[in-house]
């Protein structure tokens, strides 16, 4: 029996329970189940949090991401570049707009796009290049900016991160975001977000979530039905006000871990990118033999897991693009080492002493 989860929601939902059963009771009283005012004031906040000029709640992180790519009017015939080590929803994204997901190796280190492949990926055919913040740090979007093509970030995992002071969501043209239930800031259901600080961008999205309609019954363009409901917007709300200390304690959760694991042989800890302010979504180490290794944790009753065992090239999803085994070593190396240990704001030092344990008693 799993004893150490990999995330805690209960212990999260426990500290939000009475707002949100308030907020709740509110909505229905109202019925604004659609386009409530908590939605506008949750878009509000998060902008604010995210220090940028626009939110726009969407129905979750895919959508978000490809309703930033038809903002930036990205379609069949076009090209967005993007890391081979990513879930798939960031290629998913952009095949569904018509374009094609042109991929890119990440750095062995920190798992994030490597900035110097991606030159040699443009063509004329480019119109976005997508980053991918993994598992709570930044990728290095100001050097993807020095190629002069629209940089659409995939900050689903790096609520409140900064690289250079900056925080994510403003360090491109546009971004998008994921409110799935286990993000460092998450819904009780799905829901998502664009941020830009564009107001022709934030414009452009509205108009899209909303079946193309500016106005009730009448459709300028082929829109969507993608909207974040007023319940989520209620338990966004909630949690946002206690995400920066949830964050703090994930950071001295994984510094924590980094400290144990030092005296740990075939342990290989994350790296933080020089100018990073992570927000440790997922706390990701490498080890050789993984999946006896996860075995061996799951027997002794902790919730470790894998983000992600395929890279997107080897996904039969993506057999179209024409990649083999080997097009993309690293992120065929990593995806085969990764494992990714318990970590949530409320874990104890004495939890991930125990993790720490069976994990050297399993690569041992």
């Amino acid at each position: 029996m799993i004893d150490i989860p990999l995330v805690d929601l209960r212990a999260q939902h426990e500290q939000v329970a009475d707002e949100v059963a308030d907020g709740w009771a509110e909505v229905l009283k109202t019925t604004a189940f659609i386009g409530g005012r908590q939605v506008a004031e949750f878009e509000a906040e998060f902008a604010a949090y995210q220090e940028v000029r626009h939110c726009v709640g969407v129905g979750n992180g895919t959508d978000a991401i490809e309703l930033a790519l038809r903002a930036l009017e990205v379609g069949p015939g076009d090209e967005c570049v993007l890391p081979a080590n990513t879930f798939i929803a960031t290629a998913e994204a952009v095949a569904r707009t018509g374009a094609t997901p042109v991929l890119v190796d990440c750095v062995a280190d920190t798992g994030l796009i490597d900035t110097a492949l991606v030159s040699d990926a443009l063509t004329a055919r480019t119109k976005a290049i997508v980053p991918v913040h993994l598992y709570g740090q930044a990728a290095a979007v100001e050097e993807l900016r020095s190629f002069g093509v629209p940089v659409v970030e995939d900050a689903a995992q790096a609520q409140g991160a900064r690289r250079n002071g900056v925080a994510v969501g403003g360090l491109g043209d546009i971004a998008a975001t994921s409110f799935y239930p286990g993000k460092n800031l998450g819904a009780y259901g799905d829901g998502g977000a664009v941020l830009t600080s564009s107001d022709e961008l934030a414009t452009a999205v509205k108009l899209l979530r909303e079946h193309g309609s500016p106005r009730k019954y009448e459709h300028t363009v082929l829109g969507f039905n993608s909207r974040l409901d007023t319940l989520q917007a209620v338990v966004l709300s909630a949690k946002l006000r206690r995400l920066e200390g949830w964050n703090t304690a994930r950071r001295e959760a994984a510094a924590r871990y980094s400290a144990l694991l030092e005296s740990v042989a075939g342990v290989t800890p994350p790296v933080v990118l020089e100018g990073n302010l992570p927000v440790w979504h997922l706390y990701v180490v490498r080890v050789a033999e993984r999946d006896r290794v996860l075995a061996a944790l799951h027997a002794a009753g902790i919730g470790a897991g894998i983000h992600y065992p395929t890279p997107v090239h080897l996904t039969g999803a993506f057999d179209s693009l024409g990649h083999a085994r080997g097009d993309f070593p690293v992120s065929e190396a990593v995806a085969g080492e990764i494992l990714s240990l318990p970590l949530f704001p409320e874990i104890t030092a004495a939890q991930q002493e125990r993790v720490v344990t069976a994990l050297a008693e399993a690569v041992r």
